[in-house]
């Protein structure tokens, strides 16, 4: 029975929007069991003393892609699995580090890779995985070229390393129900067209509110739910009225549409970073002009979408949504998003928001008796700045994952 006392923190009270100081908390295995002010009596307990620094839970990203290990698409589609496995567990040992104890893979990581990580193969966090994603032909899933000769076939479904490219009701159906049983706790729609796939404009619409309903049904078939890129009004009521619990991205979301997605409890993922640095980065490390082009269009929109969700009373995630090498950017989100909201908010959009769409309130993103212990320490009062997350090298002082020191400069 390992146990580990930390003394001496403030800890961040997420819902009541402040600093608790001179707070201690007991960790026994893999889990608090005691939070108090002052001393806890815990004699044989290893000590922490945290300095009066902010204690916080782990943070949670809820819309990453640990196997997208390069920006050069064209280049990751020839390389070895067993290569792309070495270098996402480099991807997620980087992510524990900078503080995020739990993510939640919307596309290509699959149960082996959550199982490495599980048994202490990988350093990283904790891993949700969709597995491939259900993509349209021409969809944001199929990355086919738009030279290469008609692939049509009587089985309904083309599957790569990262998405199942399915037509029709039998089709998503027949695809869901793989993923599911494989292991995926959730599944992933593209519902619209994306910035890095090479034929779709972001515009188009895509998958009929009919196979939708499909896939969430066979998502719900298995007790959990369906996630759906998308990016207009159009594509996301589409997908809300489906039944989609969680809604990706969604920079050019309109007021009507924020307004039916709170009403029906969905969610809102957004993902700018991801746009800042492929359009900082993008083409300096190959990726492909044509997406590079389509970045335009959801850039500037993003920083509106988060008004317009907010003013609706949309629930809002955390996401990043990197690729390859710039994954070393995760934490700017929190100074991307403080241009327009209140630190307590991105506070909780990275922490009791994301364990609510993963179903795993009161466990993950809080600091209470019988949560797991995901624990940071840093420097600074995030709910004067928020920004200060973003550079974790400088104000990180201690990383915890289920009880377990990953990072500390204590």
């Amino acid at each position: 029975m390992a146990q580990i006392l930390i003394t001496n923190a403030a800890l961040l009270d997420l819902e009541r929007g402040e600093l608790r100081p001179d707070t201690s908390v007991l960790v026994e295995n893999d889990r608090v069991v005691e939070v108090g002010s002052g001393a806890l009596r815990a004699p044989d307990a290893q000590r922490i003393d945290a300095g009066g620094r902010t204690l916080m839970p782990g943070l949670i990203d809820a819309h990453v892609h640990a196997v997208l290990t390069t920006m050069d698409l064209a280049a990751l589609e020839r390389k070895p699995v067993t290569l792309v496995a070495n270098e996402a567990r480099l991807v997620l040992e980087g992510m524990l580090r900078r503080g995020f104890t739990t993510v939640r893979d919307a596309g290509g990581a699959d149960w082996g890779l959550a199982q490495a990580v599980e048994r202490g193969l990988i350093r990283g966090p904790r891993i949700f995985f969709s597995g491939r994603v259900l993509s349209q032909t021409g969809g944001h899933g199929d990355f086919s070229p738009r030279e290469d000769a008609p692939r049509l076939c009587a089985c309904g479904i083309r599957t790569s390393g990262f998405a199942h490219v399915a037509d029709g009701v039998d089709a998503v159906r027949k695809a869901a129900r793989e993923e599911l049983r494989r292991g995926a706790t959730q599944v992933k729609i593209m519902a619209s067209g994306g910035v890095a796939s090479p034929t779709d404009p972001i515009w188009n619409l895509q998958y009929s509110e009919d196979e939708m309903r499909t896939i969430v049904e066979e998502a719900r078939g298995w007790r959990t739910y369906a996630m759906a890129h998308a990016y207009t009004p159009e594509a996301i009521g589409r997908a809300v009225r489906a039944g989609v619990r969680t809604i990706e991205h969604g920079n050019l979301i309109d007021a009507a549409t924020a307004r039916a997605m709170a009403e029906r409890g969905a969610f809102l993922v957004p993902t700018l970073v991801t746009y800042f640095k492929i359009e900082e980065l993008g083409r300096a490390l190959g990726f492909p002009a044509v997406s590079q082009r389509k970045v335009k269009d959801v850039l500037d929109a993003g920083l509106a979408s988060l008004e317009i969700a907010r003013a609706a009373g949309v629930a809002m995630g955390f996401g990043t949504d990197l690729l390859g090498e710039t994954h070393v950017h995760q934490n700017e989100e929190f100074a991307i998003r403080a241009r327009v909201l209140p630190p307590l908010e991105i506070l909780r959009s990275a922490t009791v928001v994301n364990a609510r769409i993963l179903g795993r309130e009161g466990e993950l993103g809080v600091v209470a008796p019988g949560a797991l212990a995901d624990l940071l320490l840093m420097d600074g009062d995030p709910l004067r700045d928020v920004a200060l997350l973003a550079a974790p090298d400088e104000h990180l002082a201690l990383v915890m994952k289920g009880g377990e020191i990953a990072a500390s400069r204590l």
